[in-house]
């Protein structure tokens, strides 16, 4: 018998701890993925994509996901922190300045029109900041 033990909003998101599971050598399925992969708005409906294992794996898969494996990562790749100019902490993340305006006038005319901009969020003293745009001189051109 199957026990589901987690669910996901996106089938993404699931094919990830499956991933994890099936590294570690647990047998896992992933149920409702191509429903929600035909159709995102069943997530909530269905309960969202599911990942189940037999009986018998469901304690060690459940530990398995609640583990955070980010720190070993960040030890065996590195990390390049980028740094808050205000505080210069490295406690940052991503952020996209203009999504509430292109949502509004996504609701307004049917068709997002305002650009998004990447930048950076700090955790620390809750400034936003956008990123500068790539240097991009070593691209040529091939119109000729």
């Amino acid at each position: 018998m199957l026990v589901t033990v987690s669910r996901y909003t996106f089938p993404y998101e699931a094919q990830i701890a499956w991933s994890k599971l099936d590294a570690a050598g647990i047998p896992a399925t992933i149920g409702d993925e191509h429903t929600i992969n035909m159709d995102w708005l069943y997530s909530n409906a269905l309960g969202g994509v599911r990942i189940q294992v037999p009986g018998q794996f469901e304690q060690a898969a459940r530990e398995l996901l609640a583990t955070d494996l980010e720190p070993e990562l960040i030890e065996q790749q590195g990390y390049d922190a980028i740094s808050c100019p205000t505080c210069g902490s490295t406690e940052t993340e991503h952020y996209q300045f203009g999504k509430r305006l292109a949502f509004l006038v996504f609701l307004g005319i049917d068709f997002p029109l305002y650009p998004v901009r990447e930048g950076i969020r700090c955790r620390q003293c809750g400034a936003k900041h956008p990123q500068e745009p790539e240097d991009q001189s070593n691209f040529t051109d091939s119109a000729d």
